[in-house]
């Protein structure tokens, strides 16, 4: 579908990308992942068509339609979320004034057995199918099904964008691409902007959509579960696996290590050849034996042990001075921007040393808790107080926004640090990899994972012993988070943290807290227990209302027996929907591969076209167009029990 061909990107005289080679088949779903400044957002930009390599080329199908998401993009202020979203349908438009061009070409055209001719009629065949199965579609149903399911409520959809943050301006972007269904989408970051739920929904999403998928991300999890390919660039070179994130990191570990034993071995061999030669260079007798050995070595194919790019952060936070047994406490907590209430009644205890992540939809008032830790936004109601001796060190989430982009990398920590630590700069922008040259550079000019760094590199300037941490690892790489995180793991002081990162979350916080629907819920235990709790909490309404509506439950049957024989119920459902779906995707895929057989035999030979051809082919598009409607009807099923 789409082939990258002996891609260069240098510049300045700096090789970003060195004989990249890919291609991309339909319904692939692969990772781009690496280290940031790796050449990642450049690789999509290229594919895009928005920059051009500096050698090689990207082959792209005119057919073929791509959606882009990129990491920071306009947005439109004078529209409805809705009418925004909906906005994602004005190409069929233009994809109805094509065809009718086409058609009125192809009748006042006389030269039929023309390459031409051919291609315009091969190009009408496929806009008519792309234009049935996107007509199909209810628009407003979809963009507001799209649209609910990453995150916005039913109220939310007639309210002008101009009143949402850029994140949440970001999702209706998101939708929009999702619901034009593009054979390929590219995803810069997509998870960057969302929580744990709409996250989940957005894998379910993938996972039946039928577009291919290339996204970068540095979210392990949310790799793990929607793709199956990895490409890797690491030092301007591409490494491919058929695998998802973490079985790649395996496969390449065992790659390594095979180079490696491989290299020694030769290496050994060679070791003994040069001393079997050195020994019996002038002895006539060997003569022919030495000549042969300096053959073998001159023709030898030397094994070489792919380059890693080692250098990762080392962070390692000051020890906490010890506070009072409470770090923070609130006591029926209101917070509200002006008449709006965000959460009401929140009784909060976090005590010293505990490890608290703040989870829950955006908008629910995790940062606005944040606001109030710091002291820059009053409580509306109730109290909320820091403990005895607690320093507090803050991270907010637009913490590289509010960093000086005028200042070097090395005076945003030379500004605000005092006494001894300012001997030790050097050191700690080299824990965050600003090395040499680095620590001179404009912050203007740092990408965002190097933003994101710098700004975590301030709180290694005193030793507090409360953290509070707003989406730290947002443009962070895998590597660096999981440094990030084995340091929080070892710190002594509390930690608050707020996160949609799930396996960022796993085995570092040990209580959660959950946002929702104006109140705060206390769950004890890891995000694996609270993720299991809430599929549960969820099943279980779900069964309630099912029990409501068919009035079959008896008052008598025990929950745990209700919950057993529903859940049954429900996979049967879930499996019987599943095998429609798949059986419709198998119909449509095999109609749509004989009637591209019959388009080529009778393009290839205007002699092809016999009335017997042309009726199958006439039977074959109208089979299609019912096995479409049934692919829908299926697909809205399955999407109907799901949302359910």
């Amino acid at each position: 579908m789409v082939s990258l061909n002996n891609i260069y990107v240098s510049f300045g005289g700096f090789e970003l990308l060195k004989d990249v080679s890919f291609s991309i088949s339909p319904r692939e779903r692969i990772g781009l992942t690496g280290k940031n400044g790796a050449g990642k957002s450049t690789l999509l930009k290229i594919i895009m068509g928005q920059q051009s390599p500096t050698a090689g080329n990207c082959v792209v199908p005119q057919s073929v339609q791509i959606g882009y998401l990129p990491q920071e993009m306009g947005h439109a202020k004078e529209r409805s979320v809705l009418d925004e979203a909906l906005r994602a349908f004005d190409h069929l438009h233009g994809m109805k004034s094509r065809m009718e061009h086409i058609t009125h070409e192809l009748s006042t055209r006389t030269d039929y057995e023309s390459f031409i001719y051919h291609e315009l009629i091969k190009e009408l065949n496929e806009l008519h199918d792309r234009f049935d199965i996107l007509a199909g579609v209810n628009p407003l149903g979809e963009a507001e099904r799209t649209l609910m399911g990453l995150g916005f409520k039913q109220g939310d959809l007639c309210r002008p964008t101009s009143e949402f943050s850029e994140g949440w301006n970001m999702r209706i972007e998101l939708a929009k691409l999702l619901v034009r269904k593009p054979d390929l989408l590219l995803l810069d970051e997509p998870t960057n902007h969302l929580d744990i739920e709409s996250i989940q929904w957005f894998e379910n999403y993938l996972e039946y959509s039928r577009s291919a998928v290339v996204v970068i991300s540095h979210d392990r999890t949310f790799l793990d579960n929607v793709t199956h390919r990895t490409i890797e660039l690491m030092l301007g070179k591409a490494y491919d696996y058929k695998a998802s994130y973490s079985h790649y990191i395996t496969l390449r570990q065992e790659r390594i290590a095979q180079q490696t034993a491989t290299w020694e071995n030769q290496q050994r061999m060679i070791e003994k050849t040069e001393e079997f030669i050195e020994r019996f260079r002038y002895k006539p007798t060997k003569s022919n034996q030495v000549q042969s050995r300096i053959k073998q070595l001159e023709k030898l194919e030397r094994v070489e042990i792919d380059e890693i790019d080692r250098s990762a952060i080392h962070v390692r936070f000051p020890s906490a001075p010890r506070s009072g047994q409470v770090a923070f406490k609130t006591n029926e907590l209101r917070a509200q921007y002006g008449p709006k209430i965000v959460f009401d009644k929140a009784n909060l205890t976090i005590e010293r040393g505990e490890k608290v992540a703040l989870v829950g939809r955006n908008g629910e008032g995790k940062t606005t808790l944040m606001r109030i830790i710091t002291g820059a936004l009053a409580p509306g109601a109730g109290t909320a107080a820091l403990g005895y001796n607690v320093s507090m060190g803050y991270y907010a989430q637009n913490q590289d926004e509010l960093l000086n982009p005028n200042m070097t990398v090395f005076d945003t920590l030379d500004q605000i640090a005092v006494g001894d630590i300012r001997t030790k700069l050097r050191d700690i922008l080299g824990a965050f990899l600003f090395r040499g040259e680095d620590i001179d550079k404009k912050v203007s000019v740092l990408s965002g994972g190097e933003r994101a760094r710098l700004a975590m590199a301030k709180l290694m300037l005193h030793p507090y012993n409360l953290l509070a941490l707003d989406e730290p690892t947002n443009h962070m790489d895998i590597k660096s988070k999981e440094v990030l995180k084995k340091s929080l793991i070892q710190y002594n002081g509390t930690l608050i943290l707020v996160s949609h990162d799930r396996d960022f979350l796993d085995g570092l916080v040990d209580k959660i807290y959950e946002f929702r629907e104006g109140r705060v819920k206390e769950h004890l235990g890891g995000i694996k227990d609270f993720l299991y709790r809430r599929k549960i909490e969820n099943l279980r309404e779900l069964e309630r209302v099912s029990q409501k509506e068919s009035k079959e439950a008896t008052k008598t049957a025990t929950d745990a027996a209700i919950n057993y024989q529903e859940k049954k119920e429900q996979d049967r459902k879930l499996r019987k929907l599943r095998n429609e779906l798949d059986k419709a995707e198998e119909a449509v895929a095999k109609l749509e591969a004989q009637i591209a057989e019959k388009d080529r035999l009778m393009i290839a030979d205007v002699a092809n076209c016999t009335p017997e051809l042309c009726r199958a082919y006439q039977a074959d598009k109208k089979a299609l167009e019912q096995a479409i409607a049934q692919w829908e009807k299926a697909h809205e099923a399955f999407d109907a029990f799901n949302c359910d």
